[in-house]
């Protein structure tokens, strides 16, 4: 048995080296991207999360290179999540505390709210609640990554996955756009940075967006709205529960349990929550929490160059006009939906 093991051991190095070989081309180009994004920002105004995503986008033709892609996808999301998880490092439960429970209450009333809206509006178009539920729940929670979720435990039928593929289009040009747009109208409206962080974190639907976007104004309004983003991620799993539920009374044996369905708690969240655990605990040394920040700021800013790289934005193209109008109106409902709850809660508190 041992000697089996010791017999593939080099075929396992090689398939590994082979794999990490494949994906430093394109890992290379979101990290020059990243270079260049930095060096311009320090020269500049503009920030370098900002800049990395429009140089991505501007350089998106790569992405259709063989030899890059693999390396691209691999850091918009693997890079970008391990980015992500050593935020954790920099947040402690003290901040979640001052966020407060009114605060933690309007985000999970923003989800159910949100949802509530998008199965309204399947009723006056001609998608079914399913599609309305995959993208409310885009909407409202983490972007693809709910819509993947979500859609292993609808009843599946012919249309399963071009609804799927609907959704995830759909959020993901729209979470760009709002990344691009959200940080100047925080800026019109007089809004701190903390309380920039907040909507951000609450309205954006991708984690990546989300990091790109409250980043681009300051480090406190990047790890707020980090912090209230992960916390909308963690209402994924009661979420998802729910909906399985649901589609296990009124469809039984129409739910597909053959694949493999995404964990309800991704793992760079439950890493995210032990780092910020131990930071909450333990006194981290400042060259480890430094090294730490230092690390995962060039892996965050890497991943959303890969990320820019990633998305063309001709793919609204190919969603179709009534879904992007659902969609759209899903984005718009929990902006104002988030936005007058902070204005209720700055005016209690006042």
């Amino acid at each position: 048995m041992s000697a089996a093991r010791d017999v593939n051991a080099p075929r396992r190095l090689q398939a590994f080296v082979n794999t990490c070989v494949g994906l430093l081309p394109g890992l290379l180009l979101a990290l020059a991207i990243a270079l260049f994004s930095q060096v311009t920002a320090d020269n500049s105004i503009a920030p370098a999360m900002l800049l990395a995503l429009v140089f991505g986008l501007a350089l998106n033709r790569f992405n259709a290179m063989p030899a890059l892609k693999p390396g691209i996808a691999f850091g918009a999301n693997v890079i970008l999540r391990s980015g992500v998880a050593l935020l954790g490092a920099r947040i402690s439960f003290d901040m979640v505390a001052a966020l407060g429970l009114p605060m933690v209450l309007l985000l999970a009333l923003s989800v159910a709210a949100t949802m509530g809206f998008g199965l309204l509006l399947a009723r006056f178009t001609d998608f079914q609640n399913r599609f309305a539920l995959l993208t409310a729940g885009a909407v409202a929670i983490c972007g693809a990554s709910a819509a993947i979720a979500i859609a292993s435990v609808l009843p599946k039928d012919e249309n399963a996955e071009d609804r799927l593929v609907f959704a995830i289009v759909g959020v993901t040009v729209l979470s760009t756009v709002a990344m691009v747009l959200y940080p100047p109208l925080t800026a019109f409206f007089g809004l701190d940075d903390h309380t920039a962080g907040i909507f951000i974190g609450a309205s954006v639907h991708d984690v990546a967006q989300v990091v790109g976007a409250g980043f681009s104004i300051s480090n406190e309004a990047g790890e707020t709205a980090t912090l209230v983003k992960l916390l909308r991620v963690s209402m994924l799993a009661p979420t998802v529960l729910f909906i399985a539920i649901l589609a296990q009374r009124y469809a039984g044996s129409e739910v597909d349990s053959a694949g493999k369905r995404p964990p309800l708690l991704p793992n760079f969240v439950i890493v995210f929550i032990v780092l910020a655990a131990l930071n909450s605990v333990f006194a981290v040394p400042p060259v480890i929490s430094g090294t730490l920040a230092t690390l995962s700021g060039w892996m965050l800013l890497t991943a959303i160059a890969a990320v820019g790289v990633k998305t063309s934005l001709s793919d609204i193209t190919t969603v179709g006009k009534t879904a992007v109008a659902m969609i759209t109106a899903q984005t718009i409902f929990i902006a104002l939906f988030i936005a007058a709850g902070m204005a209720i809660l700055a005016n209690m508190q006042g």
